[in-house]
């Protein structure tokens, strides 16, 4: 049982081949597929890597990453592989070329095991509208992982590889990793290079590493980040050595944010346990505040208004026509565009393009596209004040833990599940999910620290810290 990179290094200082190390994980797949957690399981062009990588390391020539074996959200491009968002539209579609982030893994010499689960173009809080059917937590099969980035967090928490990319549009990679009981990072809008994910909502989507350690959050996030010349919004801030904990020694001021701990239907040994690491914090010398954000109410709202519209435009290329499903029957363009986009996408997925362009219409931008936009600016301008005085602020990943498969039937309840996330990604800060709660039955929940813009080396040295002293 290979749970994290340390584990791999161990195996093959023992003598392990990497060749070993992938078959346990396929065996483990295989074990398990009652998860669904896989789409697809890239076992010949895995199998090959590792030989590769095995040859690498009798040479003396292995990169960062040999021996790790990843796992890829369906909507991460591999070049030769098959992609789909977890959506019909996309069934059987190739991918051409391989995005940035899967690049720069598999030039230190990561294992690409195969693609992951997801809800249909990342839009979900369950991994419940995937086209491929619902993802199983492997805490218990019964209940939900979260979403959108199910299949990459059920991946991790079994143990089925090492560690798994996701992404996070509003939530989608912390709030699994909250119900599965892994580390689940957002990095900071445009620390990651976007080119070769499959978009949602392109002003949101960030990539993402879940993992069963810090150290492997770290390291993975230090290779992937940095500037791309395929991808003109990512920063070109140089990247500092997230994988070398620098020890917190310093008193640091922490912010709470108050309400979250006062939002009507959060669980309570969730809330209980929250405040359980807050006062530990403080006995700790850290100096703990509770800072009123009185926008809560407001974020979910702003959220969907704004996902929803960008997802609108960016779905508008998947017709049937270029490539992808096309209804066989349709006669003449409007029939092909109309047949195979109602068959192609779900139904939340349809739900969203409807709402989107119902909120970009001339008669309905000004009363909700521009006044989201306007409360996101206020949103962002109220969070960067309260980092000027604050190194970290903290509050639960998730007002719950796992809820039953098709526990939640109505839609603005399931959007709700994003109560806690969607503030990082309408700001845009970094965010982490740690594994440091669970409820009486043993099931897990995440308490998350966000950080300032690019302050991620802080963030990772602080969530270590966290992690051990609790």
């Amino acid at each position: 049982m290979y749970a994290t990179f340390a584990d791999v290094k161990s195996a093959l200082a023992e003598g392990k081949s990497v060749i070993d190390i992938l078959e346990n994980y396929l065996n483990a797949i295989e074990e398990r597929s009652s998860l669904n957690a896989f789409t697809e399981v890239f076992t010949d062009s895995a199998r090959k890597q590792a030989q590769l990588v095995d040859e690498k390391i009798k040479a003396g020539k292995a990169g960062r990453l040999a021996g790790m074996v990843i796992g890829i959200k369906d909507n991460l491009c591999y070049k030769g592989h098959k992609v789909a968002a977890s959506s019909k539209i996309l069934d059987g579609f190739e991918s051409l070329f391989t995005g940035t982030a899967v690049q720069r893994l598999s030039d230190e010499d990561a294992i690409i095991i195969g693609r992951l689960n997801c809800d249909e173009f990342a839009m979900g809080s369950s991994n419940e509208t995937s086209f491929f059917g619902p993802v199983k937590n492997p805490v218990n099969e019964n209940l939900v992982p979260g979403g959108s980035s199910g299949g990459t967090a059920a991946a991790v928490a079994a143990n089925l590889c090492t560690a798994a990319l996701g992404s996070d549009t509003g939530g989608s990679i912390r709030q699994p990793a909250s119900f599965t009981g892994t580390y689940g990072l957002k990095p900071t809008y445009a620390r990651i290079s976007r080119y070769g994910l499959i978009a949602y909502a392109s002003s949101f989507d960030q990539i993402g590493p879940v993992a069963n350690d810090m150290n492997d959050i770290a390291l993975l996030t230090e290779i992937m980040a940095g500037k791309d010349e395929c991808d003109n919004t990512v920063s070109s801030r140089p990247v500092e050595a997230y994988a070398h904990f620098e020890p917190v020694t310093a008193e640091k001021k922490i912010a709470v944010l108050k309400e979250s701990l006062e939002m009507e239907g959060i669980n309570p040994e969730v809330l209980e346990q929250t405040k359980a690491i807050i006062e530990k914090l403080k006995s700790e010398g850290h100096t703990i505040e509770y800072v009123s954000f009185p926008y809560l109410d407001f974020m979910v709202p702003a959220y969907y208004v704004l996902s929803t519209a960008e997802a609108s435009s960016n779905l508008s290329r998947f017709d049937g026509v270029h490539y992808g499903y096309r209804n066989p029957e349709a006669i003449g363009v409007e029939a092909t565009y109309v047949n195979s986009r109602s068959e192609g996408f779900g139904t939340e997925v349809k739900r969203r393009i409807m709402a989107g362009t119902f909120v970009l219409s001339n008669e309905f931008y000004d009363s909700y596209y521009s006044k989201a936009q306007k409360v996101r600016r206020i949103l962002r301008e109220k969070t960067n004040e309260i980092f000027s005085n604050f190194d970290f602020l903290v509050l639960p990943t998730t007002p719950s833990v796992a809820f039953e498969l098709d526990g939640l039937k109505d839609p603005i309840q399931m959007y709700l599940q994003d109560i806690f996330t969607v503030h990082a990604n309408l700001t845009g800060n970094p965010a982490i999910s740690l594994p440091l709660g669970k409820n009486k039955d043993g099931l897990p929940f995440g308490f998350q620290v966000m950080g300032n813009h690019f302050a991620e080396k802080s963030l990772l040295d602080f969530s270590n810290y966290l992690s051990q002293l609790t």
